[in-house]
């Protein structure tokens, strides 16, 4: 992985961007669209995606940029609802105002709306060449995000009054990363089900990740509010298990994801990305740092 990657991907959002748009569209909504996907995060599932679809051989790269495509129109849609008053009501998103904050609620909500459509046209656009391989994407993308298990029910988990933890994890965070490996290979003609277990662990490793750094980041570094889980009562693995336990569970799904990486010629460089990507959400030195507080110690001692 590296910034070839990165701009292959920034290239095909724009391009997919501008093709569910044009002359006729509300140029708010488009612009909202824009601010919904540019500046984006790590753009860590079509990274993954592209990068188990270059695994199997990658065969139909317009078809497995669509695929990374979508998956991010459909995680961004997502940011944008969730930041929403009707849930977080969070101010900015990746260092920027969030998309009601800066074009209003009934904007936000069409917005979103908008970006899961736009997954949808992006799949059946580059997939009228491959039918035989779309109706596989589309069924993997609809479950990363629909019932029962995607992450439209991982929301749907935080308005019940108990949740299970694993069960809202691996349907708010976890669903979308299975989405991801699994469509990177069959984007590329291969069986998807040696790659389920990759997105499932790293999934499950991400939102464990998100719930650590809403504990100890800081709202300027992460681009987002911090202490949400906490301010809306939401499941959280520093919640469930304290925030050491967090981060020792953090560690096991770290090595489970690199465990879970299947033979191949990119083996190497999958397990690289894994490392990397976990570095970068939860830094050991950040880890260290924690256990060797006088407070941690003093509980440990306890």
């Amino acid at each position: 992985m590296g910034n070839t990657v990165i701009a292959r991907i920034e290239q095909a959002l724009v391009q997919h961007l501008a093709l569910s748009g044009g002359p006729s569209a509300p140029p708010r909504l488009m612009a909202a669209m824009g601010h919904a996907v540019f500046p984006g995060g790590a753009r860590i599932r079509p990274q993954l995606c592209l990068a188990v679809a270059r695994a199997c051989g990658q065969d139909a790269p317009e078809l497995t940029d669509a695929a990374a495509v979508a998956l991010e129109f459909m995680h961004c849609a997502s940011l944008v609802h969730d930041d929403m008053p009707c849930f977080d009501d969070a101010d900015t998103r990746r260092g920027l105002p969030t998309v009601h904050k800066q074009f209003g609620e009934p904007l936000a909500l069409l917005t979103g709306d908008a970006l899961i459509v736009a997954a949808y046209q992006t799949l059946v656009r580059a997939g009228a060449a491959h039918p035989q391989r779309l109706v596989g994407l589309l069924e993997l993308l609809s479950e990363g995000v629909g019932a029962p298990s995607g992450i439209v029910a991982g929301q749907a988990w935080e308005c019940e009054t108990r949740a299970d933890l694993g069960q809202y994890q691996r349907a708010k965070t976890g669903a979308l990363f299975v989405a991801a490996t699994c469509s990177g290979a069959l984007s590329a003609g291969a069986d998807p089900q040696p790659w389920r277990a990759l997105g499932e662990c790293l999934g499950e490793a991400y939102q464990v990740a998100d719930d650590i750094r809403d504990v100890i980041g800081q709202a300027e570094a992460l681009g987002k509010p911090v202490g949400q889980d906490l301010h809306h009562s939401r499941p959280s693995a520093a919640t469930d298990l304290g925030l050491g336990g967090a981060i020792a569970h953090f560690e096991s799904l770290v090595q489970a994801t690199v465990d879970a990486v299947p033979e191949c010629a990119a083996a190497s460089a999958l397990r690289q990305l894994v490392r990397q990507e976990s570095e970068r959400l939860v830094p050991r030195e950040a880890c260290e740092k924690y256990r060797q507080s006088p407070a941690t110690e003093g509980r440990q001692a306890a």
